[in-house]
């Protein structure tokens, strides 16, 4: 109703610059989770709008971090929604406009260059309109085929539908109070495993491998990468448990790669209290949530390939102390990456750093103990969702100052639409 009255009031512009296209995101993502957080206000359940901003937020942004103390509380309609704003949330709510809406015309690509994650931006077909249907559609046809399989596996319809917006989106909404492990059934944990892993891959690849061209997946060095990552830091955590003490079991490897993959592509579903299991799988989950999920997903944080560049630009800086003429160009399987993409990676990871540090000492500032800042902060900016200390997985965010929550969900847009999108508006030149 808002938009029909701008479009009626305001001349549409013959064209959007890339300045516009920042702004009307950034604006955008705003907007939406003031007036996402309507339900919750009205309905009377969640009164408080930094409450409701902050839920709100969390679910759009994809990030499934929640003040909500007791979930199960709250009418199924109310919970439909707040699983929805991750499904929304995750494919990009201005990918599902350009989808939907081909009269954006030119103003189309930069709106989605804006909103797409990753440091290259991929095109399916050489119209922006038509990439993101073909998006929106690989997504629609795995958001049935995920909530089928878990109503296979004994969830109810209502269920399956939440199950399947938190995992696809990679969000970690749950209907349930103790998420994922509600549902004692090894089934529905493997289930949700394999959509996690599916929604932290790069979307194009699924488009590829629909399209008939099987060896998509191992022909991508950022999916080896992404496949690398899950097999060792599983392997590590089921490794020092059983070192730990704990017996072999598959109750012990299935909890182990679960949240592996969880924290991986940031979805932030818990199917084990992870606080209990010894110091040094801790540091290893917190590597994970700076890690994210790979470029062209729903998952958020760094990014497999900015990683992936990194180490190749660290080891070409090794290479140069000991062949200080030498030509190494950093190559992503057989495509070198131009230096300008090398830079801008390199830019992003330390401003996310730089953000991340500035931002615990603020939340510690205010009060928090140094561990849960760190989760806290981590978990927002990375779109994670649950992290460390006193926003646990087993724990909630109610308990954080107003201003504490503002921040994280700033962090949460931030993070979701990889930094420059928002911060660029902030800079005097931005507007000359």
């Amino acid at each position: 109703m808002a938009g029909l009255v701008l479009r009626r009031v305001i001349p549409r512009p013959d064209h959007l610059s890339l300045h516009e296209g920042f702004l009307i995101v950034s604006l955008s993502w705003v907007i939406m989770s003031f007036l996402g957080a309507l339900p919750f206000m009205l309905s009377g359940f969640i009164p408080s709008l930094t409450d409701a901003f902050f839920e709100t937020m969390s679910g759009f942004t994809t990030t499934g971090a929640s003040i909500l103390e007791d979930i199960e509380a709250l009418p199924k309609s109310l919970l439909v929604w707040r699983s929805m704003t991750h499904w929304l949330g995750g494919m990009g709510v201005i990918a599902l406009a350009v989808a939907i809406f081909p009269s954006l015309g030119v103003g189309a690509g930069q709106l989605f260059k804006a909103e797409a994650p990753g440091p290259i931006k991929e095109k399916i077909s050489p119209r922006i309109s038509e990439t993101a249907k073909i998006l929106w559609i690989i997504y629609l046809l795995f958001t049935v085929t995920e909530t089928l399989f878990l109503m296979i596996g004994g969830l109810d319809f209502f269920e399956s539908l939440c199950t399947t917006f938190g995992s696809l989106a990679t969000g970690g909404f749950s209907p349930r109070n103790a998420s994922i492990a509600a549902y004692p059934s090894p089934y529905i944990h493997y289930t949700v495993i394999f959509f996690m892993f599916i929604a932290g891959a790069n979307f194009n690849l699924h488009y590829f491998f629909l399209k008939g061209r099987w060896t998509a997946y191992g022909r991508d060095s950022e999916f080896r990468f992404y496949g690398g990552v899950v097999l060792l830091a599983s392997g590590l955590i089921v490794l020092i448990r059983l070192m730990g003490g704990k017996a072999f079991s598959e109750d012990l490897f299935r909890s182990s790669l679960f949240q592996t993959v969880s924290l991986l592509t940031t979805t932030g579903f818990i199917s084990e209290d992870y606080e209990h299991w010894p110091l040094a799988t801790h540091i290893i989950l917190l590597f994970l949530m700076f890690i994210g999920g790979c470029a062209s997903s729903t998952g958020g944080a760094i990014k497999n390939i900015r990683i992936l560049i990194v180490l190749k630009q660290s080891l070409f800086g090794l290479k140069k102390l000991f062949h200080p003429h030498g030509v190494f160009p950093i190559k992503i399987g057989n495509k070198p990456i131009p230096d300008t993409t090398v830079s801008n990676v390199m830019g992003f990871v330390i401003l996310y750093m730089l953000i991340f540090g500035f931002s615990v000492l603020v939340m510690a500032w205010l009060g928090l103990e140094f561990d849960t800042s760190i989760g806290a902060v981590a978990a927002c900016l990375g779109n994670i969702g649950p992290g460390i200390g006193t926003v646990g997985p087993v724990d909630n965010y109610a308990h954080l100052p107003g201003v504490g929550k503002w921040i994280l969900s700033i962090l949460m847009m931030v993070g979701r639409l990889e930094i420059y999108t928002v911060l660029v508006i902030f800079l005097p030149r931005f507007w000359w």
